[in-house]
């Protein structure tokens, strides 16, 4: 899937000079998927959704052009209700200007069913489902990678960077490369169905534009060519369903050494997953989350049960979520 000029491409819409608008009250209440970005060695170009957990939009049609946010719950009051600085009805605004339809009034809800700053793709969460929200209820039934370069203004204003490795697998579910920002190209890859995600979240605070910051600008050849070695072997493995491949391909050899400082015991709960049974460990996203794949679900639970306990001995909290790869993406509810 090759999306060249794609917020261009929606001057075509079917959409486009509509007269018509969904009925005031019109109402829909949308899920999207966390995820975990980089996935070890694709800093920025690698990312999966998960089944859970996950944020909720309710949209409804008013009779006032514009957009509103009524209501955002389980952000403990972090997230601002005024709509020019909130990620969801930013990338929404963005959408409608795209298609011509400001005319059309919105109430918005947000319901973070997922911790902010986890490394889980918590923002693109919710941005992805205020955009799934809309276009479903314009009956807009072009191709949904259409929505991704709305979905990026959202990162872009939440951690100053419009990246895709968390907002397109959020929206086109599954496993996802992005070979390119400019022209925007991105790729669905397969996996094997039995693999296993175990994400644990430690209670600590890793903000993502400071965890950006910490990151070389420069780096040696022969760091970029192991890295360059193991994304390859990733992508391979995923293509011929080899787990064993999968597994030594991710090792991170750029950023990982330095994000890994900003997370307690962070080799630790690594050692004592790999002797769990993982096949592999590393930081979601920018962190604090970590995660392992596993060949099953048993092993999974058992390692997020172990990580908990550790990390509850040095007196961190955390939360704890088993998963395979969710290839269904956003879903209306």
């Amino acid at each position: 899937m090759t999306t060249a000029n794609p917020e261009n491409d929606f001057n075509n819409s079917p959409l486009r000079g509509l007269g018509g608008a969904p009925a005031v009250g019109t109402e829909i209440k949308v899920f999207a998927p966390a995820t975990v970005a980089n996935v070890v060695c694709g800093f920025d170009v690698l990312g999966f959704a998960v089944n859970e957990p996950g944020d909720e939009v309710i949209m409804r049609v008013t009779d006032k052009a514009g957009i509103t946010i009524s209501k955002i719950t389980g952000d403990n009051g972090r997230l601002p209700l005024a709509a020019e600085k909130n990620t969801v009805s930013v990338s929404v605004q963005h959408y409608l200007e795209s298609i011509g339809r400001t005319d059309i009034g919105l109430d918005i809800e947000l319901h973070k069913k997922m911790p902010i700053g986890s490394g889980l793709g918590s923002s693109s969460a919710s941005t992805v489902a205020g955009l799934f929200a809309i276009k479903s209820l314009l009956g807009d039934d072009t191709d949904v990678a259409k929505l991704l370069p709305f979905a990026m203004k959202g990162e872009e204003m939440a951690c100053g960077h419009g990246h895709a490795d968390n907002v397109a697998p959020a929206l086109l579910g599954g496993f996802v490369l992005i070979r390119s920002y400019e022209p925007l190209d991105v790729i669905r890859l397969p996996h094997p169905k039995d693999l296993y995600c175990a994400i644990v979240f430690p209670d600590v605070d890793v903000p993502t534009r400071e965890a950006r910051q910490i990151i070389r600008d420069k780096i040696y050849m022969k760091d970029a060519v192991t890295q360059w070695g193991n994304i390859a072997g990733l992508v391979s493995g995923l293509y011929t369903q080899d787990i064993d491949l999968i597994g030594r391909s991710m090792k991170d050899v750029l950023v990982e050494p330095v994000r890994s400082m900003l997370i307690p015991d962070f080799y630790v709960m690594r050692e004592l997953a790999m002797k769990a049974g993982a096949v592999s460990f590393g930081i979601s996203g920018s962190g604090p989350s970590v995660f392992a794949f596993t060949r099953d679900e048993e092993t999974a639970r058992n390692i997020t049960q172990m990580l908990q306990s550790h990390l509850a001995d040095i007196k961190i909290a955390s939360n704890a979520y088993v998963s395979t790869i969710n290839d269904a993406g956003p879903r209306v509810l």
